[in-house]
């Protein structure tokens, strides 16, 4: 059997580097990116709970998604505008390409500031124009009401 003789004082081992923990936390870092980012609303970058509708369609593309915060803030790619500004950017984005403008507000938000928004949107010469919502089931829907008519 050999043995490991040790070295002098001033020796040392080669040091290893350890990939099986690294690969642990990347594979963490990952999991919770996605689970982050599929909360959110596309093309905000913002948590948003959005309203259920019935009726809701499934769109294929949106070239641009504002997005309508409870504090009334409006995103766009992650960063808080101006109405002005909103504007600004979207006749900017129009001279392009003809795009169509998704507003994804919280079902917190008052309509008049998802009016405000739609006006700015229009006023930049946008015709194309819908707001997101989540598709709400039949028995969630009759549920609501019963819980509304029993107050």
């Amino acid at each position: 059997m050999k043995s490991r003789a040790r070295g002098g004082y001033f020796t040392a081992e080669r040091p290893r580097v350890e990939v099986i923990p690294m690969i642990d936390i990347m594979m963490f870092l990952l999991v919770f990116f996605v689970v982050i980012s599929l909360q959110m609303i596309a093309g905000t970058g913002v948590d948003m709970e959005l309203p259920g509708s019935k009726t809701t369609k499934e769109i294929k593309s949106a070239t641009i998604t504002v997005g309508v915060t409870r504090d009334n803030k409006i995103v766009i790619d992650g960063n808080t505008i101006s109405q002005d500004a909103l504007t600004e950017k979207l006749v900017g984005l129009k001279k392009d390409q003809k795009i169509s403008v998704i507003i994804a507000g919280d079902k917190d938000v008052p309509l008049q500031t998802l009016i405000r928004v739609m006006d700015s949107v229009r006023g930049a010469g946008i015709n194309s124009v819908g707001i997101a919502a989540t598709a709400e089931s039949k028995s969630a829907a009759r549920a609501k009401k019963k819980t509304a008519a029993q107050k």
